[in-house]
């Protein structure tokens, strides 16, 4: 059965004993820790981080405790790190996610997430991941490195994303800029896109609190009866599904190979997408792309 003879002698023994109480799976931590720190030793840590707020390597010496046993013991006491908190009082200042507790919507349409990411435009012949540093970087000035391919602005590309809680299905397009008509359109074309997989309706539509999405899609969202929902300002996580493909469309597309001109990487937006739709596997829909969640149109 492929299991070892010595695990085997150990089921055997603890059924024989408890029953199958004694099958249930059991910790693997050990029943004694010669090496660990002594409970009073360790009560010093929390204690000089509150009264000194500095780091590992500045507490270690004060407690005796190496830095790295230091780490250990504050974050099993939840003690946050030194950039969460404020530098004067201590005090944690990010805000709580009060939605950390993960959510998905029971049917495809039911929400959908907008978002926009800004890129820096790639010039004519390539930046410096297609043609490297020594190729767009030129003499010093005042003890600053000049670069070459910096010397005329060449201004941002403004993905603009749209993305279904429930199935995960998105559309992008690279536009040249945010403001409320571009917006406006971009989301009559998404809803397209998406009727045409399947999605013939959208229900809620969920957003930071960007002007042109506060006053800019009323109009859309009106004539195809959506509801606004916006994210507490701030909390950039209560929008995370969208968050979350801005990251994947930076490491999979945008950065994940040295485009050489600014259309070309633009034109290798669309084939990545219906990749993306159809064959990427997914980790919150059990290794299945998108599409598996959609009718068959």
């Amino acid at each position: 059965m492929g299991v070892w003879r010595k695990c085997v002698g150990t089921w055997i023994r603890r059924y024989a004993t408890e029953g199958e109480a004694g099958l249930e799976t059991r910790s693997s931590r050990p029943h004694t820790m010669p090496t660990r720190t002594p409970a009073e030793v360790e009560q010093k840590v929390p204690a000089a981080r509150a009264a000194h707020r500095q780091g590992p390597d500045v507490l270690g010496p004060k407690t005796g405790v190496p830095a790295r046993t230091v780490s250990r013991i504050l974050r099993r006491h939840g003690v946050p790190r030194l950039r969460e908190c404020d530098p004067m009082t201590g005090d944690p200042i990010r805000a709580s996610k009060s939605t950390a507790v993960r959510y998905e919507r029971a049917r495809p349409g039911e929400l959908v997430h907008m978002d926009v990411k800004k890129l820096g435009r790639i010039p004519d012949g390539g930046g410096w991941r297609a043609l490297g540093r020594e190729a767009t970087v030129g003499h010093k000035h005042k003890h600053k490195h000049k670069h070459k391919h910096k010397q005329v602005p060449i201004g941002y590309d403004y993905v603009h994303s749209l993305v279904d809680d429930r199935s995960r299905l998105a559309y992008s397009e690279v536009l040249p800029d945010e403001k409320g008509r571009t917006c406006a359109g971009f989301l009559e074309r998404a809803i397209a896109y998406f009727a045409a997989h399947g999605i013939i309706r959208i229900e809620r539509l969920m957003t930071d609190n960007a002007w042109a999405y506060r006053y800019s899609l009323r109009a859309v969202c009106a004539e195809h009866g959506i509801t606004q929902k916006f994210i507490r300002p701030h909390c950039p996580w209560q929008n995370g599904k969208v968050e979350r493909l801005n990251r994947t469309l930076a490491t999979e597309w945008a950065y994940c190979q040295a485009f050489t001109s600014n259309d070309q990487r633009t034109a290798a937006l669309a084939p990545w997408l219906e990749h993306y739709n159809t064959e990427r596997c997914h980790s919150a829909l059990g290794g299945k792309p998108p599409i598996s969640r959609l009718a068959p149109t």
